[in-house]
């Protein structure tokens, strides 16, 4: 893994007492779970556009697709300073290396989908993006995204920390050691994210497949470019259990020669188990990895699938 994985965060999900009555929104899954594997850099962009804590308490208001950040008492418009702000600090965030970001759900700054976004006659509805969520996501496009509430959800966490974890591998990738080509380093990442990538989209990793083969035609950095949108792009669609069941069989190809009839048997039904939703991944890959272990086999030993991130996590202990 990585040495360091950089990830904003929105402060507040750290226990800084930054909300608008002084209060904060400490998230224990955030701070010690994935503290343990990431540097987080902190954001709360209204105590740093200025508007102070305590403060009186903001909403969004008008067009979903272009509202305005409105407090509300006195009904004073911080759209503009807000805004300002926010292209500042994306603009900033952008040179410190994150291969992610939490945001605070909900809320009218960061919330990045599903913020409430209120008419002229009060009603809310749920299809705004906070003011700075959506700066973000306009300066980094690529880099992962989701908030506190959704990490929840046993398939969104999943995948978005795998991506983080590919995106920190991709970028080590990158940064080299010196002595390997980039086109030699990029034909090396493809190859040992081939199966994870198939997980995905086995249509998009046969592009990346083409890509990383046709790397020494292309200017460097277009080649980066290029790649690395198709990268974040294949690892943004769901892996299914059909998917995933298609690669663990993929992998137990390997064994052919090396396993009993018994044991082909039983891993199998381990796969069909779990393509029913009756067991976790974790329990076919398991078996997999024990098995690439005991026969030694050089080119899963190498794959990230099965490992793409720190089993401690528990990711794929869900069924």
């Amino acid at each position: 893994m990585p040495e360091e994985i950089r990830v904003g965060v929105s402060a507040c999900l750290l226990g800084q007492p930054v909300r608008y009555d002084g209060g904060h929104k400490h998230d224990r899954y955030v701070t010690d779970t994935l503290g343990k594997y990431f540097t987080f850099v902190p954001v709360c962009p209204e105590v740093e556009a200025g508007f102070g804590v305590p403060r009186e308490a903001m909403r969004l208001v008008g067009d979903p697709e272009a509202p305005r950040l409105v407090t509300l008492k006195t009904g004073t418009d911080l759209t503009d300073r807000m805004r300002a702000f926010a292209t500042r600090r994306a603009d900033a965030l952008a040179g410190e290396n994150l291969c992610g970001f939490i945001f605070k759900a909900k809320s009218p700054s960061s919330g990045f989908t599903r913020v409430k976004v209120y008419n002229d006659k009060g009603s809310p509805a749920e299809r705004g993006v906070g003011l700075f969520a959506r700066a973000f996501m306009d300066r980094l496009p690529l880099v992962p995204v989701e908030d506190e509430g959704r990490l929840h959800d046993d398939r969104l966490r999943e995948n978005f920390i795998e991506r983080i974890f590919t995106l920190a591998r991709w970028r080590q990738t990158l940064a080299g050691d010196g002595q390997t080509g980039l086109t030699a380093r990029l034909i090396g990442f493809t190859a040992s994210h081939k199966l994870l990538l198939l997980s995905h989209s086995p249509q998009l990793a046969r592009q990346i497949g083409r890509l990383a083969a046709e790397a020494k035609n292309w200017p460097a950095d277009a080649l980066i470019q290029s790649y690395e949108t198709l990268l974040m792009r294949t690892l943004a669609l769901p892996a299914t259990p059909a998917k995933h069941a298609n690669v663990l069989q993929h992998i137990m190809g390997y064994f052919k020669k090396s396993l009993t009839g018994d044991e082909k048997n039983e891993l199998g039904e381990v796969i069909d188990t779990y393509r029913l939703g009756l067991v976790p991944l974790i329990v076919p890959v398991t078996l997999l990895a024990h098995y690439t272990r005991k026969y030694d086999v050089a080119y899963l030993r190498g794959q990230h699938y099965l490992t793409p991130h720190p089993v401690e996590l528990k990711l794929r202990n869900h069924a």
